[in-house]
């Protein structure tokens, strides 16, 4: 299969810095093993969910057209789920939460497209297209919770992370990649796993992405629908783990009716959870978001805001009430009765209208930072933007006046005005002086030999979020994970296993009846004795065969393989009760 990346109407809308996540799916790479992983555990899924997840699970499976006995292709899962307004692309393993939340915002479903070892076929912490494919796949084909997804990706992307946060998702990530690589030492695992813990245990006050990120693990990936007392499941990482899947539904797992308070609930990706989340239904699930949203200085702005995107160290993004934005990196706000009264970034920095950079006022012209006043000016209750062209002469805030603004919070600009800029509305959202002094009391924010000085108007800062206002404003190719997932180690004697794993599929797959089975089962005792998935294949072959002796040879290895292996004795069961 091509390693091109097949794209469509969806995909082309896609940002260059959402792009620089996605990789092509070399379907040659899956091998025979991968094919019999992804069998056993769609099998497996599909018995026991039809019983236990939500009715959207199966009626999401047809529709979007994954197949039990085949990793799907991206080329055509995309087919199928442009049906249902949405596209799939692989990434390599995590991505950073940020950018997982804005593909979801463009109705694209990211998939990691490599699959579990063997040895992890019941669960796995890193992504991999089980959990993506079997998981998220089949229940977005519900309109309502796919809407949900898609708002909490435009919701949950404009989140703003602690410096900390990064952090956390660079050690999460090559814990996952080093838990799921074959031959890992064990004292790689724990230095990782020490690093997640010390993380976790100083993280101090959860940002608004470490909160929205719980929302989203006790949601989208590990959430019941239903009632406390018989829930179902919906969370993709339940659906695609065949361990946790049946455990949550045991009394081990504590049921908690799901609200706001999820947001303070934290989680270790590497364990199986000790309590789940239950939603009474799917729009309940939109309520709480929105719940959290109205929270979030997306939509309260404020001083908490700037403060926020401060302690970030981030590029991050003000409106003010005007709707002129503000993106870059802010270090400093003064403050004065509780509001902020002047912003200021550091290094570049871009003004937009609209999520559309103001012409003249991309990052070439402000390169070493911006700062302007917030407020109204002392003495007026009018502020400038409600000014009207009476209004405005009367306080000789026109083109080509020298003027002095006092702006509550002691803060003053002195200059004269060369041009102004205003909105849609006819509001004024930009002045542009030269000649100018700002200053706060006694110390000096801005002098003439500086340039031109620019002042954003707006009377309140209405919002602060993560991210550009306008993304092509910004060079934001640069967020490539620093880890790369670690593909399954070759050997001789794993390439021979692959080729029995292989001949066992095309027996299966073109009915042969006639084939014998028995030189390849006793390949599989002389050099394999630990492999236990292709035994059951095996059996599956030979239920349909009048071959009771070797049928029966073969039950035997694998009662003995319990005994010697007990760690997988439930797999070879739940294997043996699919035949």
């Amino acid at each position: 299969m091509s390693t091109t990346i097949e794209s469509n109407p969806l995909l082309d809308r896609l940002p260059k810095h959402l792009r620089q996540f996605i990789k092509p799916q070399d379907y040659s790479d899956y091998t025979p093993i991968n094919q019999a992983v992804w069998r056993y555990v769609m099998r497996k899924n599909v018995s026991y969910l039809s019983k236990v997840a939500h009715n959207s699970y199966l009626e999401g499976l047809k529709k979007t057209g994954i197949e039990v006995d085949t990793i799907p292709s991206m080329y055509g899962m995309n087919r199928i789920l442009t049906e249902i307004g949405w596209a799939a692309v692989a990434v390599d393993g995590f991505i950073p939460p940020n950018a997982f939340m804005e593909f979801q915002a463009y109705n694209v479903l990211v998939i990691a497209s490599d699959i579990r070892q063997l040895e992890h076929i019941e669960y796995t912490p890193a992504p991999d297209i089980i959990h993506e494919g079997a998981g998220h796949a089949p229940i977005i084909a519900n309109p309502e919770y796919a809407e949900y997804l898609r708002r909490f990706g435009e919701i949950g992307c404009k989140a703003i992370s602690s410096h900390k946060d990064y952090e956390m998702y660079e050690a999460i990530r090559l814990l996952s990649i080093l838990k799921e690589a074959e031959g890992t030492p064990q004292a790689n695992i724990d230095a990782a796993e020490k690093a997640v813990e010390d993380l976790q245990n100083n993280m101090g006050e959860l940002s608004e992405m470490a909160q929205i990120r719980n929302l989203h693990w006790w949601t989208v990936e590990y959430g019941l629908i239903g009632t406390v007392e018989n829930p179902k499941i919906y969370g993709a990482g339940l659906l695609s783990s065949i361990g946790e899947s049946a455990h949550c539904m045991t009394k081990k797992v504590k049921k908690i009716p799901y609200d706001i308070s999820a947001a303070n609930q934290n989680f270790d990706i590497t364990q199986l959870q000790p309590q789940l989340y239950v939603t009474p239904d799917f729009a309940y699930l939109s309520l709480i978001l929105e719940e959290f949203a109205n929270k979030m200085a997306l939509r309260t702005g404020g001083l908490s805001g700037i403060n926020k995107l401060i302690q970030s160290n981030a590029l991050g993004t003000i409106e003010l009430s005007t709707g002129i934005q503000v993106s870059g990196v802010f270090t400093n706000v003064i403050e004065a009765n509780g509001k902020p009264v002047y912003i200021q970034t550091t290094g570049k920095t871009a003004l937009s209208y609209r999520e559309k950079e103001l012409v003249g006022h991309g990052t070439i012209n402000h390169k070493d930072g911006f700062g302007s006043p917030i407020g109204k000016l002392k003495g007026i209750n009018l502020a400038i933007e409600d000014m009207s062209p009476r209004d405005l002469s009367a306080y000789s805030i026109t083109e080509n006046e020298t003027v002095t603004l006092d702006f509550e919070g002691d803060i003053t600009v002195k200059g004269e005005i060369i041009t102004g800029s205003r909105n849609l509305h006819g509001e004024i959202i930009l002045i542009s002086f030269k000649n100018c002094t700002v200053t706060h009391g006694e110390t000096i924010l801005f002098q003439p030999e500086w340039g031109i000085y620019d002042m954003a108007v707006g009377k309140k800062l209405v919002s602060a979020f993560s991210g550009p206002a306008d993304a092509t404003s910004f060079d934001l190719i640069t967020a490539v994970p620093s880890s790369t997932t670690i593909k399954a180690q070759q050997s001789a004697e794993r390439d021979d296993l692959e080729v029995l794993y292989q001949t066992v599929r095309l027996i299966r797959e073109s009915k042969d009846t006639t084939t014998s089975l028995v030189p390849i089962f006793q390949q599989l005792k002389e050099n394999h004795p630990n492999d236990w998935l292709l035994s059951v294949e095996i059996v599956e072959l030979l239920k349909d065969r009048n071959e009771p002796n070797l049928l029966q040879e073969v039950k035997n290895y694998l009662e003995n393989l319990k005994q010697r292996r007990s760690e997988i004795a439930h797999l070879i069961n739940g294997g043996l009760d699919l035949i």
